[in-house]
């Protein structure tokens, strides 16, 4: 990974940071709400569980947004996580495909 990039942002720190604390929640009232256990909720915001497509409908139902706002939220961090994993390598394997333009 660049030394000099930013390390990428779950989604569960945006619903910690963004959400939980300006709002004076706690982890067990969002799970409560949601009918998903605590640890689910706990582990989400820790980093260590994805949102899926039903907790992203979950929390847009109950935050009154697009559940695509949290998929986009695991969908960039997934690609900027793999991207650190594997871009030097998909740099040497997979070459650009170039156009020729034929002349008529």
């Amino acid at each position: 990974m660049n030394e000099d990039k930013l390390m990428p942002i779950h989604p569960g720190e945006v619903l910690l940071e963004e959400f939980i604390k300006p709002m004076n929640l706690s982890q067990n009232q969002i799970a409560l709400a949601l009918g998903v256990p605590e640890q689910c909720i706990n582990e989400i915001v820790h980093g260590k569980r994805p949102i899926t497509a039903d907790i992203a409908l979950r929390l847009a139902r109950y935050f009154d947004m697009s559940p695509r706002f949290w998929l986009g939220l695991q969908m960039d961090y997934d690609l900027d996580v793999v991207e650190d994993e594997i871009g030097d390598q998909l740099d040497k394997e997979v070459a650009v495909m170039t156009v020729i333009c034929a002349e008529k």
